[in-house]
C-alpha cells in the first residue's frame, strides 16, 4: 500500500472515531455531566402527620380548666390494648389544693375535681373543722383494669376516675374515708359534705356504703349517664 493510501485510511479511521464519540454523548442526554457523578436521589424522609385536634368538647374543657386558672398538660390519646384508653385527658399540675397520685384524667373528670377540691373541700374543712386542706390523697386515676367482682372495665381504664382516700390539714390531723366514715362526730359531718359536694360533680360516685371494695376511700367518675350517688 502507498504511503498516500495509508494515511488516508489512518484519517478516516480517527474521523469515524470522533464521530462515533459524538454520537455516543449525543445519546446520552446528558445524564451524566462532566465533572458530576450520578447518584440515585436521597429517599425522602416520611411526612409526619400532625397531631389530631382535640374534639369540640376537650377544647372547650381546656378552656374551662384555664378560666379557672388551673395548671395542666394535655396528654396525647393513646390506646393501651384490652379496651384501655386515655383519650381527651390531662395531667393536672395546680388545682390550687394540693394532691397525691394525679395521672392521666378526662378533661371533663379533671375539671369536675378541681372544682371539687376548690370550692367543695376547702370550704367544708374551714366550716366543720376549723381548718385548711393541705393535701387530698388519692390512690390514682387511670388503671386499665375491670371493676371488682365484674368482666367489665371500670372508668379507671378510660382515665375517667380518680378514688380519693384521705384528706391532709394544715393542724397536722389526717383524715381517712376508711376511719373517718364512721368517725367522730364532726369528722363524719365534714366526709358528708364533701361526699354531697361530689355527688353535685361528679355523673358516679360510691363511698363505704356502696360495697367492701370501697371501705377506704371515694371513687368518683365522669361515666355512665350520671345521677348514681351512694
Amino acid at each position: 500500500m502507498s504511503e498516500w493510501a495509508t494515511r488516508t485510511r489512518l484519517a478516516v479511521q480517527a474521523g469515524l472515531a470522533v464521530g462515533l464519540a459524538l454520537a455516543l454523548s449525543a445519546c446520552s442526554g446528558g445524564l451524566v455531566p462532566g465533572g458530576r457523578v450520578a447518584r440515585a436521589p436521597a429517599a425522602r424522609a416520611p411526612a409526619l402527620r400532625p397531631p389530631a385536634q382535640p374534639a369540640m368538647e376537650t377544647r372547650q374543657c381546656f378552656a374551662r380548666l384555664q378560666s379557672q386558672a388551673v395548671a395542666f398538660t394535655p396528654l396525647p390519646d393513646r390506646q393501651f390494648g384490652g379496651g384501655c384508653s386515655a383519650v381527651g385527658s390531662v395531667k393536672l399540675i395546680d388545682i390550687g389544693v394540693p394532691a397525691t397520685n394525679l395521672g392521666a384524667m378526662t378533661c371533663g373528670l379533671a375539671a369536675n375535681f378541681a372544682a371539687w377540691a376548690r370550692y367543695g373541700v376547702q370550704p367544708a374543712a374551714r366550716l366543720v373543722l376549723g381548718a385548711e386542706i393541705e393535701r387530698i390523697e388519692t390512690f390514682g386515676t387511670y388503671n386499665c383494669r375491670p371493676i371488682a367482682g365484674s368482666g367489665k372495665l371500670s372508668e379507671h381504664a378510660h382515665s375517667n376516675a380518680i378514688d380519693v382516700s384521705a384528706f391532709v390539714l394544715s393542724d397536722g390531723r389526717r383524715i381517712t374515708v376508711q376511719d373517718g366514715w364512721t368517725g367522730d362526730r364532726q369528722t363524719r359531718q365534714f366526709l358528708a359534705l364533701v361526699h354531697a359536694s361530689a355527688c353535685k360533680r361528679f355523673s358516679t360516685v360510691l363511698s363505704p356504703d356502696y360495697n367492701a371494695a370501697h371501705h377506704d376511700h371515694f371513687h368518683f367518675d365522669m361515666g355512665g349517664r350520671g345521677g348514681f350517688c351512694r
